[in-house]
This record gives structure tokens, sequence and C-alpha cells, in this order.
């Protein structure tokens, strides 16, 4: 009788996840730091006790004090604070800055006639009105260039350009300004080339420059932008121009870091001369984790397709180029120990080289802790080696634990480990080893009776193929395809389990079901270890000769190719672009649940095992299909101005759930800046409020402010219908009324005297009037104007009318207890005879922080006061709320940091 082994036990594991609880608790339930280390200390000394007389009690107490642990250091080792004397100098104000470069940047185009230089900076100084301050804090800092124009032999500023589309700028050219001396002599009239190569890591400058703090969009559901710079030792934000830039003698900063940026430059340098632009962008973001010359839409189509994880440098390019490694040296025979050793030294280097941060060093880590035990033990447990990695990440970071980053890096292993794993050694990995010695039946009865009914079989099939082929490869085609077949399955099982259990996060975390991830990985996953082990052989020859290096440039080139059709076809199926609302705190629960039974069930009873299953499998498909309950007031009229910054989208739902949006903010063409308000600030309240569809969105001009971010929510949200002001050929309109068209959706034009009931609410439009509708006018004065009613009470939203379009509507008598101020506060708006005409009981105003124009003016808020309205500003207060229920209005500010 054979004797079963023991089963593999994980205390690491259970240490790790009871440390996370610990870190978990001790972040949202503050005690003093003494009741935790008595707490600590208690429990060691008790599990000491109980070690001889109770066992289990001893192993309860000591998964006790890992939670303690956790809970003491989250407290211990909070995030420091800036120095609070950094906020006498982010007024807007210039300042004069002495510091030190501590992250470089790639020089990008930001217009025709303009490149930007990203920087961050450690100041040692900074000099203000009041004087000079020695203050040290991080400053992500942005210098910009004017370039000369050959046309008109001038130099002209950023802030004079017209709307113009994003230059390109030669990616070659970019890196290829990293490999020259960052040593040269300082002056004026500093080139593009000079100021790229000076601004190296611990270079030493003094720059006038205006400083700002960063300020997350005050919406529910909006991404923590404060506390991402915080957590990268930023501060400030600041912007500079080339000219006001001097370079200062001396080095600040340690050699090490410095040897890494030259080593990181020297290969993208390399890698943008091996291939052509925009394969050596992918390359740069697949091989070093480098994404300066990633182009927006490659993102998109990555992240549509459920493949992301390839386009960025992460644990699975870290594992496919050891294990590349690994095998490769097990080629010449090299001693296990001597190759796991070479295998954790190259992939510690790889992490150090690619500067990615915490997911390669995390993998890093896990690899090393594997390799280890693989030398040290007979039996190796990956759920244990996790556990191991998730302690060391988390005792030097416990912040780590409520980052997606490492959420979903431990999750996937974790995934395979607990699952995948035991589902396959109980499935296709027996079949797989008795593939082994095929041709011995000497071996058939070592293995299970239904493994040695498959081996008969194979030499039944091979003994029939050797009339045709001959007794050398009788064998050979039924085992080999028999191995492709197991692996394939093996492939498919993972990819379709790591979509399922991944669904939560996804949904989470990125609003994405993916739901084409399982046949995009089965093709990109093997491209992948196909390209990863290519590309690095290319680079590693092309520091000797390019010639040599071809055939390697070659192989990698075709994968990346193989890999963008794949990502692009699939990527561009309408099923793949499935965004989901933030899941209901039961369907968080319920999916847990599911994740964790299938991680306990799978180990046992195989029925069991089959149920944990499916019901991880419809948990996803919960997940991804069926959506949630809107969280709105039913038989309630609700307007909503969301914080866009200096723009305007206003959401309503009207009494019968009806939802609409009005406009979708959007940023100036003259920044030039790849942020999508849309997608990254509208649509992600929407989500957070179980928002999946739209019923109607309205586009109240054509100013970007207003419609820049509509493309994106009409792709997430699918709205049938749009209300414009005009369909007059407009290139701010032209493409999204081209959206509308592809998409199915019933475009209307409103005008002055129309009138119509949506949803149980009354909408009557005051503007513009119909000769207007194709005039050629300013934007502002064809602003779609109209109020909103239910019962009695009625809101009027304004968009940018201006006095001239007011007149009119105070000659139509309009009332309302709610106005949205035109215009953001504009002087040129919001007038006394409109306040008189109207009488608002509130008002509120959508303006963006600092912004350049001065909105809210001070005399319109005079007037506002003056009338006795009370007004909320989504520059204060963020995102408001006003329930309208045919009675009273309710305002609701909900005051986010």
């Amino acid at each position: 009788m054979t004797r079963k082994p023991n089963p593999q036990r994980q205390p690491l594991l259970w240490a790790a996840l009871l440390f996370s609880a610990g870190i978990w608790i001790g972040a949202r339930a503050w005690r003093p730091a003494t009741w935790w280390v008595i707490g600590v200390i208690a429990f060691m000394l008790a599990a000491v006790w109980y070690l001889r007389r109770r066992a289990w009690m001893a192993k309860g107490l000591s998964l006790g004090t890992w939670f303690l642990l956790g809970a003491l250091l989250i407290q211990v080792r909070s995030v420091s604070a800036a120095d609070p004397r950094v906020a006498d100098f982010a007024d807007g104000r210039e300042v004069t800055i002495i510091g030190h470069v501590i992250r470089e940047g790639y020089s990008h185009g930001a217009g025709p006639r303009s490149i930007r230089h990203p920087i961050d900076i450690e100041t040692e100084s900074i000099e203000g009105v009041g004087g000079v301050t020695d203050v040290h804090c991080g400053v992500r800092l942005t210098i910009a260039e004017a370039v000369e124009d050959s046309s008109a032999g001038a130099a002209v500023s950023a802030e004079e350009q017209t709307p113009a589309p994003k230059a390109a700028i030669d990616p070659a050219f970019a890196a290829g300004l990293k490999s020259c001396p960052s040593q040269q002599p300082a002056g004026d009239g500093i080139s593009t080339a000079t100021l790229q190569c000076r601004l190296t890591y611990g270079a030493r400058l003094r720059v006038r420059a205006k400083l700002h703090p960063a300020r997350n969009y005050r919406n529910p559901g909006a991404f923590d932008y404060e506390g991402y710079l915080s957590d990268n030792g930023i501060a400030l934000l600041g912007s500079a121009r080339a000219q006001d830039v001097e370079f200062l003698p001396g080095f600040t900063g340690t050699w090490t870091e410095r040897w890494r940026t030259r080593i990181h430059a020297s290969l993208v340098a390399k890698i943008h001369e091996l291939w052509p632009p925009r394969e050596a962008a992918l390359m740069d973001a697949m091989v070093l984790g480098e994404d300066s010359f990633l182009e927006a839409g490659s993102r998109t189509e990555f992240q549509r397709s459920g493949t992301y994880h390839v386009l960025v440098v992460s644990g699975m390019n870290l594992s496919i180029l050891a294990f590349v490694i690994f095998w490769t040296l097990r080629q010449f025979h090299l001693d296990q120990a001597l190759t796991s050793v070479v295998t954790v030294v190259v992939s510690f280097a790889y992490a150090f080289v690619t500067g990615v941060g915490p997911p390669v060093w995390r993998a890093a880590l896990m690899l090393a802790i594997y390799l280890g035990a693989r030398i040290l033990y007979r039996e190796r447990s990956m759920l244990n080696a996790l556990g191991a990695a998730a302690l060391g990440v988390l005792i030097f970071d416990p912040h780590a634990l409520f980052g997606a980053s490492f959420q979903l890096t431990f999750l996937a292993v974790l995934i395979i480990a607990a699952i995948g794993v035991p589902v396959l050694e109980r499935t296709t990995q027996p079949f797989s080893q008795g593939l082994r010695l095929l041709r011995f039946t000497s071996y058939d009865v070592h293995v299970p009776a239904a493994v040695a009914q498959f081996r008969v079989d194979l030499r039944l099939i091979a003994g029939r193929l050797q009339k045709f082929i001959g007794a050398r490869f009788g064998l050979l085609v039924p085992g080999t395809l028999a191995r492709i077949t197991l692996a394939g399955c093996e492939l498919i099982f993972i990819s379709a389990l790591m979509q399922a259990g991944l669904a939560l996060p996804m949904a989470y975390y990125f609003h994405r079901a993916t739901t084409m991830g399982m046949p995009a990985n089965l093709a990109v996953v093997p491209l992948t270890e196909v390209l990863m082990p290519a590309s690095v052989a290319a680079v590693g020859l092309g520091y000797l000769s390019t010639i040599v290096a071809r055939p390697a440039v070659w192989i990698s080139g075709v994968a990346l190719n193989l890999i963008t059709g794949t990502v692009h076809w699939l990527g561009g199926a309408r099923l793949a672009d499935l965004r989901v609302a933030t899941p209901p705190a039961f369907v968080i629960v319920i999916a847990l649940l599911a994740l964790g039974s299938a991680m306990v069930m799978v180990r046992r009873a195989r029925w069991l095992a089959i149920m944990a299953l499916i019901g991880l499998a419809a948990a996803a498909v919960w997940i991804a299909f069926i959506p949630p309950q809107p969280q709105v007031r039913p038989g309630i009229l609700e307007v909503t101005s969301i914080d866009v910054g200096q723009g305007d989208s206003i959401l309503i739902v009207t009494p019968e759930g009806r939802t609409i949006l009005v406009d979708a903010g959007g940023l100036p063409h003259w920044m030039h800046s790849s942020f999508d308000v849309g997608e990254q600030v509208v649509s992600s309240y929407l989500w957070s409020r179980g928002i999946e569809r739209l019923d109607a969105v309205v586009i109240t001009h054509d100013h970007s402010d207003h419609l820049g971010g509509m493309p994106s929510v009409i792709a997430n949200f699918r709205p049938p219908t749009l209300w414009l002001s005009t369909d007059a050929p407009n290139p701010e309109l032209d493409p999204i009324l081209a959206q509308a068209k592809q998409a199915g959706m019933q475009v209307s034009v409103r005008a002055e005297g129309d009138e119509f009931d949506f949803g149980g609410a009354h909408f009557r439009v005051l503007g513009p009037q119909h000769d207007e509708l194709r005039a050629p006018l300013r934007p502002n004065l064809q602003s779609l104007v109209f109020t909103v009613t239910q019962g009695g009470t009625t809101a009027l939203l304004e968009a940018d009318a201006e006095k001239a379009e007011e007149r009119r509507i105070v000659e139509l008598h309009p009332e309302a207890q709610l106005l949205k101020v035109a215009h953001h506060g504009s002087a040129g708006s919001t007038s006394a005879e409109l306040l008189a005409a109207v009488h608002p009981q509130y008002a509120v105003i959508s303006a963006g922080v600092r912004n350049v124009y001065g909105h809210p003016r001070i005399e319109v808020l005079e007037r506002l006061q003056h009338d006795g309205v009370k007004t909320y500003r989504t520059d204060l207060t963020g995102t408001v709320t006003f329930y309208l229920d045919g009675k009273s209005v309710t305002p609701d500010a909900a005051i986010i940091r």
C-alpha cells in the first residue's frame, strides 16, 4: 500500500493573511502604540506557554501575534507628512527654487512649437516674498521650452499657441539624448538636446517656477491623485520655462541610482536604435517599463483585451525571463543551486534596472524564496512562498496593502497556487507525468490505473502509425500531440480561472469586465514567452553589433506584431468594451466568499470542487453582466454638479429614475494633455453611483470644457439620445456626431420654445433661438439653456450663456429655486436682471481651483449674496447635489478631500 504524503502546510500564508488583517484594522481603528505592544508581548508569551501543552492554542496565539504586529506597524510607520512650510510658496506666485533632480523624464511635444521636460526635484531651499527658507520637499516640475518656428523664424511661447494637434517628437531623438554626457558648460541659449542631457539624476539647479499643491477631483469614486503623489514623495506641482533654469555645480544623490538611470537610459536608446519608433515604444513598455513614448490608443486596446499586464513590466515578464535563464543554464548541466543563484541575481538586476518599483521587486522576492525552498526542501509550497513574499513586502511597506498593484499581484499568484495548481494536479498533471518514458511498459505500474490505460492507448496508436511513418516517429507523434493538447487545456483553464478570479478587483478598480481576456491571453502569453528572451538577447547583442542582433530583432518584432494584431482584433470587438459600475457591498462579499470557498474546496471531494468552481464563475458573470441598483432617490428630481475642474458636467436623475448627463467637462486644447476627464472623472463618478447606462446626454455648446469628455461617456454608457443646441459643422462637435451616428443614437437639436416631458420631469428650452441654430456665432451665444421641473420646484441650467442671451431669458419670465450659474461665474453673466426674474434660493457654480480666468468673479458672488442666494462652488466643496421633491429643494454637498 502506497503511503500518502503529508499535506503541505502554509504557516507563512496564514501569517501573511493575519498580518494584512491587522494592517487593515490598525489603519481604521487607532489605538495607542503601547496597547498594541502589550498585546504582542502577551500573545507571544501565551504562545510559548501553550507550546507543549496545547499546540493548537499556541498556533492560534502565534497567528494573533501577527495580527497585532500588523496593527502596530501601520500606526508606527505612518506616511510622513510634507513640511507644512511649503504651503507658503504654493499660491501660484513665482518663487526661486534650488534643488536637485531625483527622477528623470523624457521630453515630449506639447504642441507644434513647444516641448515639455517633466522631472521630479527635491528642493534644498525656496525663495519667495517672505525670504529664503531651507525646506526639503518633492516637486513634480514641468519645464516648458518654446521651439523656434522655422516658417516664421520666431520663438512662440506655449501660452501663445493656437489649438493644434499634439506634435510628435521622434522617440529615437528623445531617447538618443539620454546617451549624451551629463556634464556640459552652463550658459544661456541652452538647446533642447543640451537641456534634455543635463536634466539627469543628481543634477543641481536653480529655477524660477510657479508652485501649487495637487488637488483631487472631489467626487465619490475619484482617483486619489494627492495620495498617489504623496506616496511617491511629491508635495507640490510646479511649472517653469526653460530660460529660467540655471544649472549649478555639484551632484546630489546616490551613485547607485545614478548608475541605474544611466543604464536604463542607455537601454532605451539601444531599443530605439534597433526597432522602428512605434515598435520601440511598445518594447520600452514591455521590456523596461518605460511608457514615455506609448500612445494612449495602445494602452486602451491592451486594457480592453484584458492583456494590459503584458504591456507593462510586471511579475509575469520577470517570471518569463527567469524561466528562460534557469532552463538555459540547466541545459549546460550546471548545478541546481548555482543555477538558482544566477537566476535570482539576474532577476534582481533586471528589477533594479527597470526601476518600475514594487510589482517587479515583489516578483523577484517571490522567485528568490521559491528557488530557495526548491534547494532546501523536496516538497515545495507555492502558497508558503507567496506568504513569505507578502510578509517581506508588507513589513517593509505596510501601506502597499491598500494599493491595487499589490492586491492584483498577490491575488493572481494566490489564485494559481491555491486553485489552479490543485485542480491541475487532479486532472491533467497525472497524464502529463504519464507521458514520461512512454516506450517502457514497466513504468505503467507506477502510475494510476487511468494513466496506465492512457499510456497503453498511446502505444496502440503508435503501433498503427509505425506502418506509415516508421518506428522512430510512431511513438513521438502521439506523445507530442498529447503533450500539446494537455498544455493547451491547462492554458485555457488557467486563463479562464484568472478571468473569473480577478473579476472583482478589475470591476472595483478599473470598471472593466475583460470578456476577451481568455482568448487574448491564449495567444498573447505564449508570444510574450518568445518576445521577452528574444528582445533581451537583441538588446544585449546590439551593444556588440547591430548586424549580429538582427535575427533576434526580427524574431521579437514578429512576436510583437502578432501580439499587437491579436490585441487590436480582440480589443476592437464590441463585447470587449464592457464597462461595469462599482459592485455593491453584498456582491463584493459574495465574490470574496466564492473565491475563498474555491481555494478550500478544490482539495476536497470532486463534487465539492466542481461546485466551488461553478460558484466562482457565477460570481464573475454576476459582476460582469448583472448591473447594480443605481443609487438614486425614487420620485425625486436630482440635479448634481460634478466636480470636473474648470468645466461643466451635470447629472440629472428624473423622478422615474431616468438619467441625463448635461456636458462632460474637458480640458482646453492649449493644455495638450492626454488626461481624459470623461473617462477618469465623470465616468468614475457615475460608476460609483452604480450607474451603467445613461438615458440621454446633452451638449450645451461646442467648447472643449463642456464636450471634451463626451466621447468617453458615450462609449462607456451607451446613451440612446443626444441633445444639442446646434448641429452646424464644427471641428469640436463633428467627431462626436460621427460617433453618435455609428452608435445609432438619436440626435435632437433643441431650441427656444421646445417643451417636453422626460422621465416624469418637464423640460422647457429657453435658448438658443431658432434663427441662431446655424448662425456663425460665438459658441457661448448658442448655449442650450433650459429648465427642468418637478411639481413646484424648478432648476434653471444656463450653460455658458452671456448677458445678451440672459436678456431674452428674462423676457420669458422663468422662475427657479435652483440656478446653475452661467459661464463658471464669469462677470459677463448672471446679471442682476436675471436674478430678479428667477428668484433662486440656491445657486451652484462649477469652476476649477486656481483657474486662470479668475472664476467665479467677485462681482458675481456679491450679486448672489445681495439677493440672498445660498451659493455652492465645486472648487470648494466638490460634487454638490440638489434634491427637488416638488415642494422644496434640499442641497447635499459631499465634501471630499
